[in-house]
Formats: structure tokens, C-alpha cells, sequence
């Protein structure tokens, strides 16, 4: 199964570990993920409110090079997601918004390319069953709450993914990796990623809230799939003990960590020594398992 992979600005620098352990998840179940020759920023930022031709090109930019490839574009980052399908949805709606992005990129561009998170693609292509059959070690009902934020699911209208309220594709995921995913109420309640810099009070207050209750729903551990939720989840525990006195000491990591765990990649290779919050308790529970 071969793919256009979009790696986005994040995987290089600051989402390394969602990068590298979504490629060895990929190579381990058989995903060919080829990253398209010059591929660009999609512009994942504020910036889309006061420029929209400009926010639609960017991606369509990107875009364009993987319709050249002939294949659905795969993207592993929840911000650059949305942003190529808000592109594809703007483009194929609204024919003076295509003629001005057209005229802005130098081709003309219909929206055509069909744009896929990872997480889709393991569930609709790889499937649950050959999941279950590539695992080598099991989550060993390790309580986990799923986290999806705001821009897998929302506009909905827009994105498509899952159900904008309750979405359930991670928890599907975690499931058939052995583990217990929890019920909670805040896996679509914003993080603040927007304000990460600006107003660290507000994301502080926010990430406090989700922490806070996924600790007190039994979470052991946090998964995600957008690198801005993964590192307000994570580094912003660090803030909220200083703040409020509350040490929360929940990991947060990547959905294709885990399920790379669980197809018996190393965590090096996974990126976990990147995180903030140690994941030491989840890698144990793991391999107790694995070597009982």
C-alpha cells in the first residue's frame, strides 16, 4: 500500500517523535509513505483568519505536487490535516476562491486529492484485525484516554473524521492493542495550542482541566495524535505543579507510539525519550506483559 506522505514543519523539529514513530509503525505494517519532492508549509496558524487565499494556497501548493503523484496524501500532524482538507473543501466549493488559489500557485487545482489522517488509514486500509495479528506485545489493559482535540474532528462538515462530539479512532486503536480506553468528557475540549506562546495562563488553565480529569477517570496514560495537544498535554505538567501545586504525572504520547510499542519497536526508535513526562511506567507495563 503505497501513500504521498506529509510529514508537515513540526516532524523536523518540534513533533520529531510523531514523525519517526509513525514511520516505523508504517514500515512495520507494510505502508509504503513516500514524502513528496519539495513539499512546502501549510501554513498551520492564526494566519489563515486574516488571509484566506493566501491560507489556501499554501497547502495547495503541497497538494498539487502529491496529485501529481497520483496518490492520497497521508498526514500524521492533526494541524496540517485540517488545514489540506479546509484547502481541498474551499477550492472544490466556491469557484472564485479556485480561481484566485489557482492564479496564486500558477495551476489550476479542483480539491481532488484525497487527503487521509494516519489514524484513518490504519483503521480503513490496514485494518483492526491485521493489527491484532501484527501485535507482538500487548497494552495489557493499560488505561488509556484518548485525546483528539480540536482539529481532527472539527469542522466536521469539513474534516469528516469520526464523530465531532465523540469520536471513537483511537479508542478503536488502543482497544485492539489490549488496552482499556476509557469513557471521559474532555477528549474533544481544546488544549489552547493557538496560545501556546502567547498566553501560556490560558493553556495552562486548559491543560490543567484535561489532565486533570483524565487522571481522575483512571487514565495511566494520554494518547494523541496532534503534536500541538502532545506537547501542551506534556510539557505543560511541568507548569501546572509550579502553578497550582498539583503534580498530574500522566505521559502523553503519540497513538503510533503506542502502537509501535506494541509491534515490538524499540522505544528509541519511537521517539519516547523525547517526551517530558516519562514514560517508563507504560514501556513496563508492556514488557512485564510481554516477558510473563
Amino acid at each position: 500500500m503505497k501513500y504521498a506522505y506529509y510529514p508537515g514543519c513540526s516532524a523536523h523539529s518540534t513533533a520529531r517523535d510523531m514523525h519517526e514513530s509513525a514511520l516505523a509503525v508504517a514500515g512495520a505494517l507494510g505502508l509504503d509513505l513516500i514524502e513528496p519532492a519539495g513539499w512546502t508549509c501549510c501554513g498551520a496558524t492564526a494566519a489563515h483568519q486574516t488571509d484566506p487565499v493566501l491560507a489556501a494556497s499554501l497547502p495547495t501548493a503541497s497538494l498539487l505536487k502529491v496529485r501529481d503523484m497520483g496518490l492520497d496524501m497521508v498526514v500524521n500532524c492533526a494541524a496540517c490535516y485540517n488545514r489540506m482538507k479546509v484547502a481541498n473543501h474551499e477550492v472544490s466549493t466556491d469557484p472564485a476562491m479556485r480561481k484566485k488559489v489557482s492564479d496564486a500557485v500558477g495551476r489550476d487545482y479542483d480539491g481532488s486529492v484525497k487527503v487521509r489522517h494516519i489514524v484513518e488509514v490504519l483503521l480503513e486500509d490496514v485494518g483492526l484485525d491485521a493489527i491484532k495479528n501484527s501485535i507482538k506485545q500487548s497494552l495489557n489493559g493499560l488505561q488509556v484516554a484518548c485525546y483528539y482535540g480540536c482539529l481532527l474532528v472539527r469542522p466536521h462538515e469539513v474534516t469528516n473524521f469520526d464523530d465531532p462530539e465523540n469520536p471513537t479512532s483511537l479508542d478503536r486503536l488502543v482497544t485492539a492493542m489490549g488496552g482499556v480506553s476509557l469513557d471521559w468528557p474532555h477528549k474533544v475540549e481544546c488544549c489552547g495550542g493557538g496560545l501556546s506562546m502567547s498566553r501560556t495562563d490560558i493553556v495552562v488553565s486548559l491543560t490543567d482541566s484535561i489532565v486533570g480529569m483524565a487522571k481522575a477517570a483512571g487514565a495511566r496514560c494520554i494518547a494523541v495524535s496532534c503534536p500541538m495537544c502532545q506537547i501542551n498535554l506534556d510539557m505543560r505538567q511541568q507548569d501546572i505543579e509550579k502553578q497550582t501545586g498539583t503534580r498530574h504525572d500522566i505521559p502523553v504520547l503519540y497513538v503510533t507510539q503506542l502502537l509501535g510499542l506494541c509491534l515490538g519497536i524499540s522505544p528509541d526508535r519511537l521517539g519516547l525519550k523525547k517526551l517530558m513526562v516519562s514514560p517508563a511506567s507504560v514501556i513496563e507495563k508492556i514488557e512485564v506483559h510481554a516477558n510473563g
